[in-house]
């Protein structure tokens, strides 16, 4: 008989083939790692008199979090926010809004409609992210799908098939094929029989043929897959050609095409309707009057009875004395900010990096996108552009806006250029995919959040090394997840160990207001 393998060895085979993605499920399908916990469930404690001032630095979504929660329960907030508006990196741009780079300042121009909009910071949501819609649901925001991966839509990099763009089907569906191919060749290989039973070799070899639609001898011969080059509905599909596998690997676009809908994009996504600016809005129709806008903090001391806050508004100097501060002011920010906060605070605060982000969006003239058969999802290209996103919003009206640059990244590129090259740089690589793109697009945005005013940069970066976490960074991590002297939390995605997700600001927050309401527990038990 062979040699079987443990579960745990599986997992390890798992994860070397289908990376961390697919041993997470096969982990919980096992039994070895834990399922997605389930949204939180807050309990808090109703304010005490002596206790109940809070102030909040900054309204974006994991302060809204906070104001919200705390004034269910009684608590007196006051929330500082040195923008003009709330949400921070949750950012939709509709007609005649502000985008305030520095620099580079821009008001939108598209067509004011309801379905023209852009959403310039968080686009998606995983369905598993389930302390965030949580709160969709409990503030009634409507959600609607987001497509991620459309197989009509487009690969193209200047290295393959001369540049010519190709669709996302023709290149999963052959590299796949020959990638099957490879495996089944190698399952033929005694030495790869050795860890399965004659049974389980079997059933593998049967999943092997299936994901690669190989043919009886284990060759890939093209796949219906694809699509038909002709007919399939009144007449017999013509198969259409094969791309050669040495073609198909000139490109090393295949890394993100062939995992596209793994990891936080592997569920369903969703979207608020009319752009996720309404999660911002479900907030403020709760606690917009607890913000004071154009804010901006100059100082944070925390005292033995609390924290007093000093900062600008309308020129003029205010002080603010509170029970409580929750902070979800960017790390490098508030490292520039005077404070009092410990020597090992301040450390952790300055480890953060801050991200590069870049995003452009076009208002199309017409909806050419459609005529080719796309509604929805993303463009792949080999170019600093990067991506190019089709909305889903306005399907079958006249115009609509689309994603004409992301980089996420190395958005620095970008970042450094002026508007007009950046522009100009688009409209280039849009056209490698759609030739008379320059002449179908018109009232271009770029935001580039690495000089966003009041932001300086976007999802905070941890990890310096693709390893993983070191023990420092582990430390720094926890060191400042606890509060300053039992009163100053920071909060915000930066505080959690899975940054640039809006569930990741809400865990942080939910996160916070346990500990403060366990720390006042029990305070009242002693």
């Amino acid at each position: 008989m062979s040699k079987q393998v443990t579960r745990r060895e599986f997992l390890n085979l798992i994860s070397a083939a289908g990376g961390t993605a697919a041993a997470l499920k096969a982990g919980s399908a096992l039994g070895l790692l834990p399922n997605t916990a389930q949204a939180a469930s807050l309990d808090l404690k109703a304010a005490n008199a002596s206790s109940r001032k809070i102030a909040i630095l900054g309204a974006g979504l994991s302060g809204l979090t906070i104001a919200y929660e705390l004034s269910k329960v009684g608590y007196d907030c006051t929330i500082l926010e040195a923008s003009h508006r709330p949400g921070g990196r949750i950012f939709t741009i509709r007609h005649g809004d502000l985008i305030d780079e520095i620099g580079n300042r821009q008001y939108c121009q598209f067509d004011d409609e309801p379905h023209m909009y852009f959403n310039a910071g968080a686009a998606r949501i995983p369905s598993t992210h389930r302390n965030l819609l949580a709160y969709c649901k409990e503030l009634d925001i409507d959600l609607e799908i987001f497509i991620n991966e459309n197989k009509t839509s487009y690969v193209q990099d200047d290295a393959l098939l001369g540049g010519k763009p190709i669709r996302n089907i023709d290149y999963t569906t052959h590299t796949r094929g020959f990638l099957a191919e490879l495996l089944a060749k190698s399952l033929d290989n005694a030495e790869m029989d050795q860890p399965f039973t004659d049974a389980e070799a079997e059933t593998l070899m049967g999943i092997i043929s299936s994901f690669g639609d190989l043919g009886e001898d284990h060759l890939y011969k093209g796949s219906f897959r694809a699509g038909y080059a002709s007919g399939g509905f009144l007449k017999h599909g013509v198969q259409k050609d094969i791309i050669a596998f040495r073609d198909l690997l000139k490109t090393p676009m295949g890394r993100q095409l062939l995992n596209a809908n793994e990891g936080d994009t592997g569920p369903v996504l969703l979207q608020a309707r009319g752009g996720m600016d309404r999660i911002i809005q479900g907030f403020t129709n709760h606690v917009g009057h607890q913000i004071r806008y154009r804010s901006m903090v100059n100082a944070v001391q925390v005292k033995d009875d609390g924290v007093e806050i000093s900062y600008d508004q309308d020129g003029s100097r205010h002080l603010l004395q509170a029970d409580y501060c929750f902070n979800c002011i960017p790390s490098h920010l508030m490292t520039g900010i005077s404070n009092n906060f410990p020597s090992q605070y301040i450390n952790a605060l300055k480890y953060i990096r801050r991200g590069t982000a870049y995003k452009a969006a076009f208002q199309a003239k017409q909806r050419f996108w459609e005529e080719e058969d796309i509604y929805g999802g993303i463009s792949w290209m080999n170019n600093p552009s990067n991506q190019i996103w089709y909305p889903t919003a306005g399907i079958h009206k006249q115009k609509g806006i689309l994603l004409g640059a992301y980089d996420y990244g190395n958005g620095e590129l970008h970042t450094a250029m002026t508007q007009q090259q950046r522009i100009e740089a688009h409209l280039t690589d849009g056209e490698k995919i759609h030739p008379n793109y320059r002449n179908l697009v018109e009232k271009p945005i770029t935001i580039a959040w690495h000089r966003m005013n009041h932001m300086l940069g976007c999802s905070a970066r941890w990890e310096r090394s693709r390893s993983g976490w070191t023990q420092e960074e582990e430390e720094l991590y926890h060191h400042l997840q606890q509060p300053v002297n039992g009163r100053h939390y920071m909060i915000g995605d930066q505080v959690s160990m899975h940054s640039a997700w809006q569930e990741s600001a809400v865990m942080s927050a939910q996160w916070a207001l346990a500990d403060m309401d366990q720390r006042l527990r029990v305070q009242v038990d002693e």
